[in-house]
Parts: structure tokens; C-alpha cells; sequence
């Protein structure tokens, strides 16, 4: 009797937190002042520095990929050094670490030279920080807007308002983009924080970005505007409870200095200044590739959407109209991977006219989502049997040479680049993941590419990632079927018959909770 009143008690207690929840509420009706990006990008020091060259090839955008973490650290800090009107952050996590920290810093900087700063993100970077960002947005240049919030605003309360408002919370804005005065953007995986930047100890993210110069800003930045003015993009003020304190902005822009120059004197510091994005900037030899471009992006409404979305709502039918159908040959990166039925048809298709299809995603060991991983193995035996290549990240590189380890900024990585390669002629670099939460929850952006030597330089650093030092390739044993993990150790094969460096707990509990998380979820 005393276990069922105290589950009784239990139970209470939860449906009383989840009513608390369920009371709060969002302001209705807050003000929004409509902006929208500088409308003279040409007439800016970026501008003016990029006209020959694209005057050059009229029409087209230029690009630089940024495979390397610290190299688009780099980027996104030399950005914000450059502007000198405007800013334009959309982030779907934006960490208070090492290099978080330094580009908050850049942004308020910015600010002071009078730069206006548009800073969007998701509400999953905001909970429990809306004293901290009402602070930032108190500077007369600098403006926060919070994407689809919870009602709910401390850390505890945040859980109890999503639970009671699963529906509409469970879109998520997961768009990133930085644009410095709608003349120069990157766009790509990367989020704000140290393991997107090789800055991080133990593991850091595989990832891959696109610095763009020219007409497909100018679309990113509409595409921004679009969200930032839409009804899903709350002010911090109308969130943040607290009055505004008149202190707190110079006490933070006095703590970020500090951490500025504490920041000289760590590691990553000094393999920074070894970057050789850097030294090119610095050298005004950064070497693009001009090429015809256009933007994909899910639509803002696409948070709003019970079900699976409208067509008009998704980047899905945009990016299969802009990238086409392959002809004969496909290259995928996704670290979080999970096809279904439908993709698994779109690959039987594609097979059956004779496309080469090759696929790289996170080993069991390597996924930092592991129920992510239980949706996407059911597949892997059916995509195998019809002649994809299978590949997956190993969680380790300490037997890659030192050279290699240095890219990653440690000896773990997780793969988190989410591009492919059409026929060698078609490239999509963005936020986007080949599962359901992408393409049906989720909004999501990113660049195609019309370019064969951008093409060739994705799929060569494609080649890099799948090598045995780096991946496992995955085959099927001839005698009975079953899955086969092949590798290279000392220059040995070597062959597992089940997921690599995954232990028992990892293996049951993932196992156990995949029964309760719907495919249509992950």
C-alpha cells in the first residue's frame, strides 16, 4: 500500500507541474518592429573589395569551403570584424564557451562601431538565459529575437511548458547562418560553440561550412528577414520578465573583454594564428570558385504545422527541383541518418538506373544521438542488399597521423557535416540531416551549388573522411547475411561482426527506449 500512495503522491505531483506549465503562457499581440537587411551591400568595404572579381562573373556567387573547424572560426570572427553596417546571426545553438563567447564579443564590438546586430535563435539556446540575452539586446544596436518559445522560461519550467505544449515545441528552427552586411555569408552544420570550432578537449565535430560572397546573400539575407519578421520570432523583451538593469550591459561587455584577453594565452589560441584561412585573409588571397547558386530554406509556417508540413512549407521539394535527379553517381554526408521506407525506395530507384550511391554517417560509438542511431540500422542491411556503399565515422582517430587528429582540434570526432554531391556537377552544403525530424519538424537551410571543381573539392574531402584510418566500411557476410564492420589497424584488416566499441549498457538501453521513440520523432 505504501509503494502504490507513494506513486500516487508521484503522479500528482507531475500532473500539478504539468498544469503549471500548461497555464503559461506567451504574450499575444507583442509589438515587432519590422527590419530588413542593408539594402546597398555594394556601397560597403566588403562590397567594394569584391566588385572586380564579381564583376567578373556577372550572376554568379563566389564560395570557399570551410572544412576545417578553426578555419570557419575564423571566418565568422573576420566577418564581424568587416561589417560596418550590419549582422545577421540565425542559430539554432549558440554555447557561452571558449569561441561562443569571443564572437558574442565580436558582435558587441560591432555594435559599438555602429553596426546594427539582428540575432535569431532557437528557443533550445535560450532557456534559462533570457536575463543574459535581454542584457545583450539592451545595447541600442544590438536586437534578440527568440524562435518558437516556450511558455516557460527557467530551465525547469522550459521542460513542463513543452511537455504541456509538445506539438508546436517540437519544431525546432535549426536554420544557421552569419552574414556581414548582406555582401558575405556563411552558411553550413556548424552552430555556435567550441566542438563545432576544433577548440573543444575530447570530441569535436567533422563539419562542414560554405563561406559565399555575391547574389545568394542577398537570398540568404531575405530568408532571414522572412523568419526574423515572422510571427514565430519573439523579441527577448517580450519574454524576459525582469526590468532592464542599465548596468548589466557594460558589466558583460567588461566580463567578455576579460575573456578576450584571457583567451590569448590558451592553445587554441595559438593554433589560430597557424590557420590557414588566416594567413589568406590577411594576404587578400582567399581563393574563391564562381558558380550559380541558389538558397533552400523551409519556410518559418513550417513551425506551425500539424502533421507533415505542405509542400510550399519544405526545402524538400525546392532542393529536389534545384539539385536533380542523379545520373550516375551520389555522394552523401548525414550524420544523423534514417531514410524509411520512402528513401529506401528513392535509393532502389536510383540503383535500378544505375547510380552509384555512397553514404557516410556516425558509427553507433561515434552518434551522439544514440536513439537517432536505432532509426537508422533497421535500414542498413536493406540499402546494402541493393548496392549503396555504407561507410560510418569511427568515434576515435588515434590511429590517424597527427597531421589529420589537428583537423578535428582532438583525437575523437563525430561526424556533423550534412552535404552531398550530385554527379560530380551539383553540391548541397547546409543544416540539413536525411531523417524525419529534418525534413518533416524541423526548418531547415542551405546552398546548391551548380560547380564541377567544388563538386571535385567536396568529394575529395569526402574520399578523406571514408578512409579505413577514419571509417568503417560496412559489407554483408556472404555466408549468412549478417553485417560486417571492416577497418584498417596497422595497416591490418580487420573485421568486426557487430557495432564497434559499443558496450552492453550503450547497446540495451538504446535498444529498450527505440520502442518508445516513434521513427517519425527521431
Amino acid at each position: 500500500m505504501g509503494i502504490l500512495l507513494k506513486s500516487a503522491v508521484r503522479l500528482t505531483a507531475l500532473a500539478l507541474l504539468l498544469s503549471i506549465g500548461s497555464c503559461a503562457t506567451l504574450p499575444k499581440d507583442y509589438a515587432r518592429e519590422p527590419s530588413h537587411a542593408w539594402d546597398r551591400p555594394q556601397e560597403t568595404k566588403l562590397g567594394r573589395a569584391l566588385a572586380p572579381a564579381a564583376t567578373q562573373h556577372p550572376g554568379m556567387s563566389g564560395f570557399h569551403l570551410l572544412g576545417n573547424g578553426m578555419d570557419a572560426f575564423v571566418a565568422r570572427m573576420a566577418l564581424a570584424e568587416a561589417a560596418e553596417r550590419t549582422l545577421d546571426l540565425q542559430y539554432y545553438i549558440f554555447h557561452g564557451d571558449l569561441t561562443g563567447k569571443l564572437i558574442l564579443d565580436s558582435l558587441v564590438r560591432a555594435a559599438d562601431r555602429g553596426v546594427r546586430v539582428r540575432l535569431l535563435i532557437d528557443d533550445t539556446a535560450a532557456k534559462g538565459r533570457d536575463a543574459v540575452l535581454a542584457a545583450i539586446a539592451s545595447h541600442p544596436q544590438i536586437e534578440v529575437r527568440v524562435f518558437n518559445p516556450s511558455a516557460g522560461r527557467s530551465s525547469a519550467s522550459w521542460l513542463f511548458s513543452a511537455a504541456a505544449d509538445f506539438d508546436r515545441i517540437n519544431h525546432r528552427m535549426h536554420n544557421k547562418m552569419f552574414v556581414a552586411d548582406n555582401e558575405a555569408g556563411v552558411v553550413g552544420g556548424r552552430n555556435i560553440g567550441d566542438e563545432y570550432f576544433g577548440a573543444r578537449e575530447g570530441v569535436n565535430f567533422a563539419d562542414m561550412d560554405l563561406l559565399a560572397v555575391g547574389p545568394a546573400v542577398q537570398d540568404l539575407s531575405r530568408s532571414f528577414d522572412e523568419f526574423w519578421n515572422s510571427e514565430w520570432a519573439y523579441p527577448i523583451e517580450a519574454l524576459h520578465k525582469g526590468k532592464p538593469d542599465p548596468a548589466a550591459m557594460e558589466k558583460g561587455r567588461e566580463l567578455l573583454a576579460a575573456h578576450r584577453s584571457a583567451a590569448q594565452d590558451t592553445d587554441y589560441a595559438k593554433r589560430l594564428r597557424d590557420s590557414d584561412l588566416l594567413q589568406r585573409l590577411e594576404g587578400r588571397e582567399l581563393p574563391l570558385v564562381w558558380a550559380p547558386a541558389r538558397i533552400v530554406y523551409d519556410r518559418p509556417g513550417k513551425a506551425g504545422s500539424e502533421g507533415r508540413p505542405a509542400d510550399d512549407l519544405k526545402l524538400g521539394p525546392q532542393l529536389k527541383a534545384a539539385a536533380a535527379e542523379p545520373r550516375s553517381d551520389l555522394l552523401i554526408s548525414s550524420p544523423y541518418f534514417i531514410p524509411g521506407e520512402r528513401g529506401v525506395a528513392s535509393f532502389k530507384h536510383l540503383r535500378e538506373k544505375g547510380v552509384r550511391i555512397r553514404i557516410v554517417t556516425n558509427s553507433f560509438a561515434g552518434n551522439d544521438v544514440a536513439l537517432v542511431h536505432s532509426g537508422y540500422a533497421k535500414y542498413r542491411k536493406d540499402l546494402l542488399k541493393l548496392g549503396v556503399e555504407l561507410y560510418e565515422l569511427k568515434p576515435t582517430l588515434a590511429a590517424a597521423p597527427e597531421k589529420d587528429r589537428e583537423r578535428f582540434g582532438s583525437s575523437g570526432a563525430s561526424l556533423h557535416a550534412k552535404a552531398f554531391i550530385v554527379d560530380r556537377e551539383r553540391v548541397f552544403v547546409g543544416s540539413l540531416n536525411l531523417d524525419p525530424r529534418s525534413l518533416d519538424l524541423n526548418t531547415e537551410l542551405g546552398f546548391v551549388v551548380e560547380s564541377n571543381e567544388l563538386a571535385d573539392m567536396l568529394a575529395r574531402q569526402f574520399d578523406e573522411l571514408i578512409r579505413p584510418a577514419y571509417a568503417y566500411r560496412l559489407e554483408l557476410e556472404p555466408s549468412d547475411g549478417d553485417l560486417v564492420w571492416i577497418s584498417e589497424e596497422n595497416g591490418r584488416k580487420v573485421r568486426f561482426t557487430r557495432d564497434p566499441d559499443v558496450g552492453f549498457w550503450r547497446r540495451f538501453s538504446t535498444w529498450f527506449l527505440s520502442f518508445f521513440a516513434p521513427e517519425s520523432l527521431l
